[in-house]
């Protein structure tokens, strides 16, 4: 598979977005942690007057073998009614994207049920759901590949029709357990630290749902050997979610055209954090949109350096948290792009420092 050209975010423009930002008719820092959103902007945009306009968020979907183990509160037909809810426009992602200014594209890399046409729909099924990564690969080396591909194509349909702001969603019934296998081997961590109840299972349920993960990293060791240090396309093969393998290819296209890209909860983070191991060029791209309940999303954003833009406790996915930030990353573009420095105003700095 060869991964995109993806240019680092150059350190010059975040000096260049920092100066002017700094003559802006505020006192210094007084918009906080919305300076710092505006100058990475600026970087990934690479103006020092970003625009942000149209959004899109590719909801990515797939079933998940390990459903099969009980790890859901939920039965694994729920995948493909809830993708059906997306096409019909009544889910929580089309209501917050509608009020966001965002489109909402579906990416089908594995939902078993039969789906109908949609201009919504894009259908790029790779197998119907992923093994069960208890006890075998989710998918071959090949497929994880092409459900990569996927992601990477239909990233390129929502940047051709007009977005300038792109966020990756999920859907699949059993992906946390997937996300928590993924996190915990690009992080060398334990399974009980980053495995969370995802649809809310009871402490029973949560108990084997740690036991699921653990039972699949030491499955996938025995393949990999140390699975902090795979080949994170082998290890996405071994653990991971046809969907979370898509939405690694969003960002990984999204940064080669240069936008931002904003990350949802714990299964997109595990996207993100493939593609960074894939391409770590992506990071200097990303913006965290939320952080979830899930425990592992901390562990998740801190491994990628990542400051939420909100904090929700939100936990539903499908791309809501990420679609939600977008209102206020425009809003910290259109401070810098749009404020008037102290000299153009004629305003003192000295003034406005004291009324700081």
């Amino acid at each position: 598979m060869r991964l995109p050209d993806v240019s680092p975010v150059d350190p010059g423009w975040l000096e260049a977005a920092w100066a002017r930002q700094d003559q802006l008719t505020k006192p210094p820092r007084a918009l906080a942690y919305l300076e710092e959103l505006g100058v990475r902007l600026a970087a990934t945009r690479r103006s020092l007057r970003p625009e942000l306009g149209a959004g899109a968020v590719v909801v990515c979907a797939a079933d998940h073998g390990v459903a099969a183990e009980g790890v859901s509160a939920y039965p694994a037909e729920v995948t493909g009614q809830m993708v059906l809810n997306f096409l019909r426009g009544g889910a929580a992602v089309n209501q917050i994207a509608q009020a966001a200014g965002a489109e909402v594209y579906v990416l089908d890399v594995g939902v078993r049920a039969e789906l109908p046409a949609h201009e919504r729909l894009i259908a790029a099924r790779v197998r119907p759901g992923s093994g069960n990564l208890r006890l075998e690969p989710a998918m071959t080396r090949a497929q994880a590949e092409q459900a990569v591909e996927a992601g990477m194509q239909a990233a390129r349909r929502a940047l051709r029709e007009g977005a300038t702001l792109l966020a990756a969603g999920d859907m699949g019934i059993g992906n946390t357990t997937a996300a928590a296998a993924l996190t915990a081997a690009f992080l060398g961590l334990e399974a009980a630290a980053v495995t969370g109840r995802g649809t809310g299972v009871d402490d029973a349920r949560y108990r084997h749902k740690v036991r699921v993960v653990g039972e699949a990293l030491e499955r996938a060791a025995r393949s990999l050997g140390d699975l902090a240090r795979a080949d994170p396309l082998a290890v996405l093969a071994e653990l991971g979610g046809l969907e979370v393998a898509a939405i690694a290819g969003v960002f990984l296209a999204g940064a080669e055209a240069g936008v931002p890209l904003v990350t949802d909860g714990f299964p997109v983070t595990a996207g993100a954090l493939a593609a960074v191991r894939l391409c770590p060029a992506v990071r200097g791209y990303l913006f965290a949109g939320h952080r979830s309940a899930e425990p592992g999303h901390a562990l998740q954003l801190r491994a990628l350096g990542l400051r939420p833009v909100l904090e929700l406790d939100l936990r539903l996915g499908e791309g809501t948290g990420a679609v939600l930030s977008f209102p206020v990353l425009r809003a910290a573009a259109r401070v810098l792009a749009g404020m008037a420095t102290f000299a153009e105003a004629g305003v003192g700095q000295t003034a406005a420092a004291e009324q700081g």
